[in-house]
C-alpha cells in the first residue's frame, strides 16, 4: 500500500519535499500539488506528472496533505484536512501565535487524524546519535548543552519582514534541538540579540545575530548561538556534556577528503545551503511519516513537540526586549 500524499505550497521547501515523495520515499506517491502562486504549481505538477489542484480537491485526491505554505496559513489549512479525516504533515512553525496552534490541538484531538511536524533535524544521524546517547543514560546525568546554528548569509529582506523574527524563525529549531537532546523541557530563558550584518534587518524590527540561555526543567544549562551570516558556509553543531562523558554531533562537509602538508591541513569546506546539510534528514523524516501514517504508533514529532518551541520563542523574544529572564 502507498500513501497519497498532496503537497500545500510549492516554494523552495515545498518543491523539496514534492520531489522527495515523488521519487524518494517507499511506500509514498505524490498525488497533486497546489499553491497560491498557479504557474509555480503548474511547473511541479508537469515536472512530477500530476495535477494542480485547489487546496481543497487536492485535500480530497490525497490520503495525506504536506503542508509548506507560508506560515499564516497553516493553522487554516491544518483544520480543513483534519475535518476531511486526512493525515497531516505540517512545516515548522505550525504557527506564529499560540491561540491558533492550540485551535488546531482541539481540531486534531477531536478528528483523531495522524498529525507530524516538520522539525527535520531531529532525523539527522549525528543530532539523533546525540539524543540517544543522553537518554539512554550513556553520559549520565546531563549538564551542559551548546548548540550553534549559522546560516552562510541572510535571507532576502522581503522574507525577514514576514518571518516573525529571528527567534521563531530561525532559533526555533534550536529551542527545539535543545528539548529533543537534553531530554527535559526549558523552563526558564534569558536572550539578548544584536545588528551586526545587515542594516535593512534592523529596519525590518529584527536582529541578525542571537544568543540564548535555557535552563531545563532538570536543572540542566544550554546555551545557543544563532547568526544570520557565517561565510564559510551552514554551520551546524550540537554537544551535550553528562557526568559520564560526553555526546557531540559535528558538521557535515560536502567529502571526506582531508589534505596534510608540512605546514599546513586542509578540510573540506562545509555545505551551503540547508537542503544539501539535513538532505538524509529529510529522507528519513518522510520515511518515518509514512510509517507513521500506515502502520500506527505515536507521531514522530507531536503537535505537542511543535507547541513547546513556539512558547520558547515567545519567551526568548520578550526577554531580548526587556533584559529580563523569562519564565516559560
Amino acid at each position: 500500500m502507498s500513501l497519497a500524499i498532496g503537497v500545500i505550497g510549492v516554494g523552495r521547501i515545498g518543491r523539496m519535499h514534492a520531489r522527495m515523495i515523488a521519487r524518494e520515499t517507499p511506500r509514498a506517491r505524490l498525488s497533486a500539488v497546489s499553491d497560491v502562486n498557479a504557474a509555480g504549481a503548474a511547473v511541479v505538477a508537469d515536472e512530477y506528472g500530476v495535477p494542480s489542484l485547489s487546496v481543497d480537491d487536492l485535500i480530497d485526491a490525497s490520503d495525506a496533505v504536506a503542508i509548506a505554505s507560508a506560515t499564516d496559513a497553516h493553522v487554516d489549512l491544518i483544520v480543513r484536512a483534519a475535518e476531511a479525516g486526512k493525515a497531516v504533515f505540517c512545516e515548522k512553525p505550525v504557527s506564529l501565535d499560540l491561540a491558533e496552534v492550540d485551535r488546531a490541538a482541539e481540531v486534531l484531538d477531536r478528528t483523531g487524524v495522524p498529525f507530524m511536524v516538520g522539525f527535520n533535524r531531529r532525523f539527522d544521524p549525528g543530532h539523533q546519535a546525540v539524543h540517544t546517547a543522553v537518554a539512554s543514560g550513556r553520559i549520565g546525568d546531563v549538564r551542559v548543552a551548546r548548540i550553534t546554528s549559522r546560516d552562510p548569509s541572510p535571507p532576502p529582506i522581503d522574507y525577514v519582514r514576514v518571518s516573525g523574527g529571528i527567534w521563531v524563525d530561525m532559533m526555533i529549531h534550536d529551542f527545539d534541538m535543545a528539548a529533543f537532546v537534553v531530554g527535559s523541557p526549558v523552563a526558564r530563558v534569558w536572550a539578548q540579540g544584536a545588528n551586526l550584518i545587515d542594516p535593512q534587518i534592523q529596519e525590518a524590527g529584527d536582529v541578525d545575530v542571537g544568543i540564548a540561555v535555557l535552563t531545563h526543567a532538570n536543572g540542566a544549562i544550554t546555551t545557543i548561538d544563532v547568526t544570520r551570516e557565517a561565510p564559510y558556509g551552514y554551520d551546524q553543531r550540537v554537544e551535550v556534556l553528562g557526568s559520564l562523558g560526553m555526546a557531540l554531533s559535528d558538521n557535515e562537509r560536502l567529502n571526506t577528503a582531508e589534505i596534510y602538508l608540512a605546514h599546513t591541513t586542509e578540510k573540506p569546506v562545509l555545505p551551503n545551503f540547508f537542503i544539501e546539510r539535513y538532505d538524509i534528514a529529510y529522507h528519513r523524516m518522510w520515511k518515518a511519516f509514512t510509517h507513521y501514517v500506515l502502520d500506527g504508533g505515536p507521531s514522530p514529532v507531536s503537535l505537542a513537540d511543535g507547541r513547546a518551541p513556539v512558547v520558547v520563542a515567545a519567551a526568548a523574544g520578550e526577554s531580548a526586549r526587556t533584559g529580563l529572564v523569562v519564565d516559560v
